[in-house]
């Protein structure tokens, strides 16, 4: 290779590292892929405003709804790959591949999976009204009028809309599912009456679990949370393989520079460790995550053929 080659990939190294080293230096933009209010939002800007801190530029939300999280993600996927959008979302983002068609993008192919942030557990809950006191009542109620009880969940493909499906594979019931935009509609309809059920996020839940309005019954996790230590986990409550824990992640578009992909995830990380961001979401039934770029990846993948099968498995058509 000539010298004059070498010279120009050389300052083409330098370049990328002097870029990396001193982004950003605009705000950056971040899409979270569901509605205000939801699990998805609250740990997305609770993260985000310390990374602001870090960053010393601040990094404005914009919540983009609709389609499983789908709307948001297509519009991080036609963004400028410079670090500067980027992408809040769900446990979703491993299952819209197989609920839907025909994506606009495709979920490995058009991201970069950044960092995860947090996992928590689903809450099934019911209005503190409800005749059901516990997941079996409710469960038995099912068998005994099929069709007739309904279970809400925060859309297609949403991490609340595998935990019904879990459950209904678990326990062979025969129930009506009923999509919302996100999990605040859903608990209206449960305040309202017209909803039976719901696999709530726990952080999103949580405000009106602790005001008596919603009446737990059981976490979708192995072990119990320590905010609502009273709830059985499901395998307690008298249900076996009903769990599907929420977790969350960050993602930019394919062929965002590596060393801007590496200096967020370390800043990511460095948020989730401070102790006031911890305690925060901890407080709201968060576990935090901490891996690299590569480790998520691998764990995206797994979550993304995981989520495939139980879908085959129901039967789900993608739409």
């Amino acid at each position: 290779m000539k010298r004059s080659h070498l010279l120009a990939i050389a300052m083409t190294l330098v370049s990328l590292s002097s870029i990396a080293q001193d982004y950003p230096v605009n705000p950056v933009r971040l899409i979270i892929a569901i509605i205000p209010g939801t699990s998805t939002d609250i740990v997305g800007r609770i993260v985000f405003q310390k990374v602001a801190e870090i960053w010393g530029q601040p990094v404005v939300p914009e919540n983009r709804a609709g389609a499983g999280g789908s709307i948001g993600t297509a519009a991080v996927a036609n963004a400028q790959a410079d670090g500067y959008t980027l992408l809040v979302d769900s446990s979703a983002h491993s299952v819209t591949p197989a609920i839907y068609a025909k994506l606009p993008y495709d979920t490995q192919k058009d991201f970069i999976d950044i960092a995860p942030l947090t996992v928590q557990p689903n809450i099934m809950v019911v209005s503190a009204s409800s005749p059901y006191k516990t997941l079996l009542e409710l469960v038995n109620a099912a068998k005994a009028k099929p069709g007739v009880l309904n279970i809400g969940h925060a859309g297609i493909g949403s991490g609340t809309h595998l935990n019904t499906e879990r459950l209904v594979a678990a326990t062979g019931i025969n129930i009506a599912q009923i999509p919302f935009k996100g999990t605040p509609e859903v608990i209206a309809a449960i305040l309202g009456g017209s909803v039976d059920g719901y696999w709530a996020p726990i952080s999103a839940a949580m405000p009106n679990i602790k005001s008596g309005k919603l009446r737990p019954l059981a976490a979708s996790t192995a072990k119990r949370n320590p905010q609502l230590p009273e709830v059985p986990t499901t395998a307690e409550a008298g249900v076996q393989n009903a769990d599907a824990p929420l977790w969350f992640g960050v993602w930019a578009r394919a062929g965002t520079p590596p060393g801007i992909i590496s200096k967020i995830n370390t800043d990511v990380r460095r948020a989730l460790a401070d102790p006031a961001v911890k305690s925060k979401l901890e407080a709201l039934g968060n576990d935090t995550m901490d891996m690299s770029s590569q480790e998520f990846t691998a764990f995206v993948r797994e979550q993304t053929a995981t989520y495939a099968q139980l879908i085959k498995a129901a039967g789900i058509k993608p739409q």
